[in-house]
């Protein structure tokens, strides 16, 4: 063999070898598509970071539509099911973006017709982005007519003044584009003499005119307080959007289908309660049961330590009945902060993951703001609050995360982030976590609230129930103090939670449950090996954990179709 040939071979083998190397991990493994998908989204949205611009929309849309010719370009048949999964994931992600781009769009396009002159600061912005150069003069003429325009546009809303939710919308939008333009000025204020002489009056004349129209549509449109104080106004995406956020998170339900399951948990709920209520002395009467479990709580100073006995205890019962695998570094690991008076007017009650976040009142609080907050969080409500949030909540939830595929937190849904802790709620309280009349009423308090979440959310969005209907009906119907249920419905609409947040609480849990009885109930897994493959395989619709769980058949138009609620 010649030498220029051996060396030939050596090429030919070493080229295929690294073929293979490039080629094999997208053919057999997404995980390094879905990273790679994942830094392209976060690069262009670096880039194209412009409010209302039809340019990034039309970029972020062109990137997704250009991957899923790439995933097409795979053979799915050809990959492992693990891989087939992540290609399901990543596709209906991709989709579900690409959609979530159309809303904005007609989102948008609503506040352009109430605030025409925003496409004038849109263009100037992308045209910084762009770094073309500025003529000052003719720059200075157009921030100049900005003004007029902002101002005519005002003048006009005052004779004719929009909804709250858009004027909600549009003043966010106002927001956004005077701090874009604040920045635009500053790139080159200061180191281009004339664009400082012929620009620094006109911007600050643009500057002002801006605050004055989002002043003027977040306080006589929108009803906020001169000092910030924020009224209960959102945004409802309506019945067809509702509709395809749901066939993204894979659920094959309507929206009127959802409420009617919420309200069959309801009553089953009331029964549990009824019999809690007579057990305690009041029966027929879940609402003093209630207002006796409420007076039960802790002295001032003293939540700490009752956190650290109900986590503790949870623990305890987890191991007692091989449950789940705890690490004894996920154990160790967790924190505890205390939340501001300030954070509780949005998050009345705990929050969670590796820090747990205490509400609880503190000595600066009025007095009836005191009692509400001790009321709210007292002993056995927050019973399952913590393990909701520590362990086999959130915590756990977040430690085997960063731990298993944590490819796939890109697929994050609070389907799978909130319905895992909602659904120990209920597992724990069917295994006899509550040891008296009284725990039982703090869970059920949860569960109900749960149930109430899936009816005055959707109901909401669907255009049903304003602000003011969603806080009476979880007063009345679950009994929260009425500051709490306030900060409740704030954080539901104007808290930045997607429209089907709150929902997925119960909704996942149920998922979650009826997962656990095809696979657990049918003694194909036990209680801890069902529980960790759950972790395992990371965030994603609990329609697509069932199919990487079991045999149901994977193809690339992979829909909804698993009705996983049974009526009790």
């Amino acid at each position: 063999m010649t030498r220029s040939l051996a060396a030939a071979i050596a090429v030919f083998v070493v080229g295929q070898v690294f073929a293979q190397s490039v080629t094999a991990p997208a053919a057999r493994d997404l995980h390094a598509l879905v990273e790679e998908w994942r830094a392209d989204r976060a690069c262009l949205e670096r880039r194209y970071d412009v409010p209302m611009s039809e340019a990034r929309r039309q970029r972020l849309h062109e990137l997704h539509t250009d991957w899923r010719g790439r995933l097409r370009g795979l053979d799915f048949a050809a990959l492992d099911r693990p891989a087939q999964i992540d290609w399901i994931l990543l596709d209906n992600k991709m989709k579900q973006e690409i959609a979530e781009l159309e809303l904005e769009r007609s989102k948008d396009a609503e506040v352009v017709d109430v605030l025409p002159w925003t496409s004038t600061v849109v263009e100037l912005l992308e045209a910084r982005a762009r770094v073309e150069p500025v003529e000052p003069s003719a720059a200075a003429q157009s921030l100049s007519d900005l003004v007029d325009a902002i101002d005519a546009a005002t003048r006009s809303l005052r004779a004719n003044k929009p909804v709250a939710t858009l004027a909600l919308r549009a003043a966010g939008r106002t927001g956004a584009l005077r701090r874009g333009l604040a920045e635009w000025f500053r790139f080159r204020d200061g180191y281009d003499p004339q664009f400082s002489w012929w620009l620094r009056k006109p911007y600050e004349a643009v500057a002002a005119a801006l605050e004055r129209a989002e002043s003027f549509l977040r306080q006589e449109c929108v009803g906020q307080a001169e000092d910030g104080g924020q009224p209960l106004v959102g945004d409802p995406i309506g019945r067809p959007a509702l509709l395809a956020a749901l066939a993204a998170e894979f659920i094959p339900y309507a929206p009127e289908e959802l409420v009617a399951l919420a309200e069959r948990e309801f009553a089953w709920c009331d029964k549990e309660f009824d019999k809690a209520a007579s057990e305690l002395g009041f029966p027929g009467d879940w609402r003093k049961a209630q207002e006796h479990v409420k007076t039960l709580h802790v002295a001032p100073g003293e939540q700490p330590r009752l956190i650290l006995q109900l986590a503790a205890e949870a623990e305890a019962f987890l191991r007692a009945h091989d449950l789940v695998t705890v690490p004894a570094l996920a154990s160790e690991s967790w924190r505890m902060t205390m939340m501001s008076p300030q954070r509780q007017l949005v998050n009345p009650f705990f929050l969670g993951g590796e820090v747990i976040q205490v509400s609880f009142p503190t000595d600066g609080m009025a007095h009836h703001d005191k009692l509400q907050s001790m009321r709210g969080n007292n002993i056995h409500f927050s019973r399952a609050t913590v393990h909701h949030e520590l362990i086999p909540g959130h915590h756990l939830q977040q430690f085997m995360q960063a731990r298993y595929r944590p490819h796939r937190q890109v697929f994050e849904t609070p389907f799978w982030i909130e319905g895992w802790a909602l659904y120990w709620e209920m597992r724990l309280y069917d295994l006899g976590f509550p040891q008296t009349a009284e725990d039982r009423v703090g869970m059920l308090f949860w569960r109900k609230h749960r149930c109430a979440r899936i009816v005055f959310s959707l109901r909401f969005h669907l255009g049903e129930w304003d602000a003011k209907r969603c806080i009476e009906y979880l007063v009345q119907r679950v009994g929260h103090e009425p500051q709490n249920a306030t900060a409740e419905v704030r954080r539901s609409i104007v808290g930045g939670y997607g429209p089907l947040y709150q929902a997925a609480y119960m909704l996942g849990g149920l998922q979650i449950r009826a997962l656990h009885a095809e696979l657990v109930g049918s003694k194909k897994m036990t209680e801890r090996a069902f529980h960790d493959a759950v972790l395992h395989e990371n965030s994603m619709p609990i329609e697509v954990l069932r199919a990487a769980l079991t045999d149901v058949e994977l193809t690339p138009e992979f829909a909804t179709s698993w009705r996983f609620y049974d009526a009790r």
